[in-house]
Formats: C-alpha cells, structure tokens, sequence
C-alpha cells in the first residue's frame, strides 16, 4: 500500500461507498408498517443476501409472524437472531448447495399452508436465485449446478442467467405465489438487477415472467453452452414455461421495490457534491464486459480531466466476466478496475474504485478494490504484470499484492455494482 500519498483519495471514495451502502440499508429503506392479515396467520419469508436484515427489520416493526423463514448466503447472518417461529437456513451463492434445495423446499411448504385469510409478506434482495432452489422433475442439484457454472462463466447477463433458472425452478418465476394459492401475497424488493424489472430480483418467486420456453433455449446456444441431457430436455418441456400474469393467486400479488441502484448512486452524488466535486453520474443501468468498460471509463476520465474541476464520475449496474481461466481469483469489480488501470496507464490525475454493494465481489472476501495513480508503479516494483493478471482472470492476486483490496465483510444490502472515479487535475499531468 502507499504510504500515505494518495490517503485523500482513498478516504474520499470509501466515504462515497460508505454512503451509498447505508442509504440502501435494510433499516433505511424497509416501510414503517407492514401489511397484517384480516385475522389469519402471517408468514414472512425472507431470502437473498439482505435476508437477514430484511427479517430484523420486519419483526422490530410489525412484531413476530406466525411463521418466518430466514434464507441467505453463508456467512451473512452475522450478529441476527430471531424468535423460534422464524427458521433460518444459510445455503450458497453464487452456486446453489443442498441447503438451496432444502430453502426453496420449506418455503414452498409454508407457502402451501396458507389459506384465503391470510398472508405471505416475501422479503427479497439479490442472491435468491441460488440461496433457493427447487429443481424441476428430471433435473438434479448437479444438474442445476453445473449450468451455474457454465453460465456464470459465459459472460451472460443476469436477466440473461435467471431467465434460464426460471425454466428449471418449482419456485422462481412466480410459482411460489401459485403455492400460496388463495393467501394475499406481498413483496418488497430490494433491487439488484439493472433496470429493476421485479421479475428477475431472486428470479422473481413472486411474480410472472414473460419469458418463454424458446428465449431459455436461445441462451444455451447463444452462449454455445453444453447442458446436461437432462436440462435441455426440461427446456424442450411445455410443462416448464412459468406462470402467465393471470394465473391463480398472481393477479392480486402485490410488489413494491424498496431500494435500488439509484437510490444508492442518488445519496453519494449528493455527499460528493457536498465536498466540492463536479459529479457526473452515469446511472445503474450499465452492462458490459468488466474489462472494456473500466477502458471506457478511463478514456472518459481522460476527457472530463480537461477542465480545472475536481470531478467524480458515479456509475452502477452490473458488468459481466468471460472466464478463460477457472482457477483464476477475482469478480467482476476486480476486472473492471484492472483494465481501468492498464488504460490510464499511470495517469497521476485519476483514482478510481469499483465494489459490490453486498460485500462480495464473485466469490471473493472483498467487495472490491481501488485504483490509484501509483498502481501501475507499485505493481511493477513488486514484479507484477497487470495484462499478465487480467488475461488470466487472476485480479484478486494483483490487488491483494497492493494491499488495495476494499474488505467490508456482509453489508447485508445488496443492489448491485458501485464505482467512482475521481479526477484531480491538479494533482499532476499524464505520465
């Protein structure tokens, strides 16, 4: 790590992430009221990487349920306990584990015991689609795990990725209101998917999916991937296609997102202006290859550099990854930061940083890392190869070396992908 040189910096664009983690905390944004039932029971259930979170806050505010189910990522409890009506599972991400099975299975029982006077309260964030799944009829975990993989290293979208899980499911796609049957369903959300279509938060349980059959085929071949016999016979399958919007108990399922991207983005453009910055915010929309869009934003660094403003250039979304190499460490943050760095080629004008809002950037310890002007040299000094490291999907290594990797543990939010770069015209010209 440098000593103490670029320490402004550093602390300037961890208060921007600080910032925009809290205004999507679960006690942030979870409403001051939650819907109760007409005299039945009331079921909350709660699954993602915010799960826990999303629970705590619920019963502080609306009192124990009748029943509760807590599932999140392992590791992602931390210090949360609950009464003894609430059970919780931790199970994995970003693969699905026999605890997946076991949570998509309990959910659907509990969902299956409601009746007409009562109510399913879903608590949803981004990780769902692997902390809960029910495997259609012919398709296994291994099954379901190894399409994970593959389409993980593929460099599909995530509406791209949950558009396929949904066609191997018994619960996403709607089908775990179909199982609440006649019981009121209400959803929060809160969003990790660019464009916060709730249909693809934790693949949407809850809601209907106008998808189809054909646009799940068109992926596997799209991306050339090689599923088991057993999946492509499952996407050949009319029995799979999920719900229409008018199926039973959809049509009066209510869904209300909390807390997105923009929220996010919107609270630490407001605390970088306040500390004098220029702010250009490029929205939470963006999808690209992590790589190309770090060169991108370096170019436009380079231009906005022009001028005599301190500027910060605020973005979200969610970048992909095409893995060439399994053994490689990183995520998608890592990568997009690694060809930030090889582009600006040194440049003593421009920091930057890119975490995961959740925490965890891939299946890493860190939600991100950063970038500084004297990356590239302190690199070099080490014996570090920086295209040596991106080509081999290996950028953990490379930011670990500098003691540049930003370690938050859970935040337990989760509305995706954060990045700010900083440009400091006076802190020196181009090398």
């Amino acid at each position: 790590m440098s000593e103490g040189q670029f320490d402004e910096q550093r602390q300037a664009m961890r208060s921007l992430f600080d910032r925009a983690v809290s205004a999507v905390s679960a006690e942030t944004v979870m409403p001051a009221s939650l819907p109760r039932s007409d005299g039945g029971r009331v079921a909350f259930v709660a699954i993602g990487k915010a799960a826990a979170a999303m629970m705590r806050v619920a019963i502080d505010r609306a009192g124990p349920p009748d029943a509760g189910l807590v599932v999140t990522r392992h590791g992602h409890l931390l210090h949360h306990q609950f009464p003894a009506v609430v059970e919780v599972i931790e199970a994995g991400h970003p693969v699905p584990d026999s605890q997946s099975v076991r949570a998509a299975e309990r959910a659907l029982q509990l969902a299956d015991q409601l009746g007409a006077a009562d109510r399913l309260v879903l608590l949803l964030s981004g990780g769902g689609s692997a902390l809960a799944a029910a495997p259609v009829a012919g398709v296994t975990l291994a099954d379901k795990q190894a399409v994970t993989r593959a389409l993980l290293r593929s460099g599909a979208t995530i509406g791209e990725i949950n558009t396929l899980r949904k066609r191997l499911s018994r619960i996403k796609g709607g089908r775990l209101a179909i199982a609440a049957g006649p019981a009121r369903t209400t959803t929060y959300i809160i969003s990790d998917v660019p464009g916060d279509d709730p249909a693809f938060v934790a693949s949407g349980p809850t809601v209907a999916d106008a998808g189809g059959l054909a646009e799940a085929r068109a992926i596997v071949s799209g991306y050339g991937i090689d599923v088991p016999p057993s999946v492509a016979a499952a996407l050949a399958d009319p029995a799979n296609e999920t719900p229409s919007p008018d199926a039973l108990g959809l049509a009066g399922c209510q869904t209300e997102i909390v807390a997105n991207a923009r929220d996010a983005l919107a609270a630490a453009c407001e605390l970088a202006e306040q500390e004098g910055f220029a702010v250009t915010n490029l929205g939470d929309r963006l999808q690209a290859e992590a790589r190309h869009l770090g060169a991108s934003h370096a170019a436009l660094a380079r231009r906005l550099a022009a001028d005599s403003s301190r500027r910060a250039i605020i973005s979200g979304g969610e970048t992909t990854v095409t893995v060439v190499n399994p053994h490689g460490r990183g995520g998608r943050n890592l990568e997009y930061l690694l060809g930030m760095a090889i582009a600006l080629g040194g440049d003593r004008r421009i920091s930057a940083l890119a975490c995961d809002t959740d925490g965890i950037d891939g299946t890493e310890d860190a939600a991100g890392a950063m970038i500084l002007p004297d990356t590239l040299s302190r690199a070099a000094a080490l014996g570090l190869d920086p295209l040596d490291h991106l080509a081999r999907n290996d950028a953990y290594a490379f930011f670990a070396a500098l003691g540049d990797l930003v370690v938050t543990g859970p935040t337990l939010t989760n509305v995706n992908d954060f990045r700010v770069i900083l440009v400091e015209p006076a802190a020196g010209k181009p090398s």
